[in-house]
């Protein structure tokens, strides 16, 4: 599950993974943003996707997720608009979802950004109030591209559930943005796939999986010329 996919680049990179490392995966997006899903169904992502708020819980079957990740989402749960709505009670909510919608043993990775160590154990707490395994790595500590990764595993077998080792020991680990050289790729290969018979194959698979999509046209494919007034 990808934990406010956005235009679902993660996701992406989920599909690019190699069997020989146990891809490619199976995702799922959740947003709240609706503008974000749209420009992520243009791009025709793999994944299936939902619009949803994660600060009103996961709402997903019990079990039904290996794995989840986020990128720079979950730190938006401690805005309240209103003071009928807690920070508290939005992490909450959201934690206790996605703890329920991983298999016992699953994993859990969200990178987020804190405004201040106050909210950043707002949050961790929240997770181990809600049964997770927790731990906080951080990449570039101290400096201005400095990144917080917050680990977490949903229980398992009987002792296994504290991951603060495993945590410690990613410490000389070098992080990788793997979306950035993924947008470079990504643009190569969508100029390679904007052809008429790779537009056919994914409304073909995309069919098969039991989605609607648009009917095909003699425009289907064409390069659009750019007209600049």
């Amino acid at each position: 599950m990808d934990i406010g996919c956005g235009s679902g680049l993660s996701g992406e990179i989920l599909n690019s993974v190699s069997p020989a490392d146990g891809g490619p995966h199976v995702w799922v997006g959740m947003d709240v943003s609706a503008s974000m899903l749209d420009i992520a169904l243009q791009k025709d992502v793999e994944g299936d996707l939902l619009l949803g708020d994660i600060g009103q819980g996961v709402p997903f079957r019990a079990g039904s997720f290996d794995a989840a990740v986020s990128i720079s989402a979950i730190q938006w749960l401690c805005n309240a608009e209103s003071s009928e709505i807690s920070p508290q009670g939005r992490l909450s909510r959201f934690f206790n979802g996605l703890y329920a919608s991983l298999r016992r043993g699953g994993r859990a990775v969200c990178q987020f950004y804190p405004k201040n160590d106050a909210q950043r154990s707002l949050i961790s707490s929240a997770a181990i109030k809600a049964g997770f395994g927790a731990g906080i790595l951080e990449d570039d500590p101290g400096t201005k591209n400095s990144k917080l990764y917050l680990v977490l595993a949903a229980g398992g077998r009987e002792g296994h559930s504290d991951i603060t080792g495993v945590v410690k020991n990613m410490s000389d680990v070098e992080i990788q943005d793997g979306r950035r050289t993924f947008r470079t790729a990504a643009n190569e290969e969508g100029r390679r796939r904007s052809n008429k018979s790779e537009i056919t194959r994914k409304k073909e698979q995309m069919e098969k999986r039991g989605k609607v999509t648009k009917a095909s046209s003699k425009y289907t494919g064409r390069s659009r010329r750019r007209i600049v007034f």
